[in-house]
């Protein structure tokens, strides 16, 4: 029983320093946190503004109905075959 509780410390002992590792990194970071903002600011270009501008929901624009929608995939994926 003592065994397995060490073995539970032990392993949230690592989890904690690495996670300290990654916190006190990030606190030290000087052009490292600009980078981030950098990185981020592209994420949200590419997944959200590139999503709207160039592709459309085609299924929701050209039909009114899930049950439509669903003929309509089924549709598609059969003849794919």
């Amino acid at each position: 029983m003592e065994k397995a509780i060490e073995n539970k410390d032990k392993r949230m002992n690592l989890f904690r320093r690495i996670v300290d590792l990654y916190v006190d990194g990030f606190r030290n970071m000087t052009i490292g946190k600009t980078l981030w903002i950098l990185i981020l600011i592209k994420l949200f270009i590419i997944f959200v503004v590139l999503k709207v501008l160039f592709f459309p929901n085609f299924l929701k624009s050209n039909f009114n109905n899930d049950a439509d929608r669903a003929q309509h995939v089924r549709n598609e994926l059969m003849h794919d075959k």
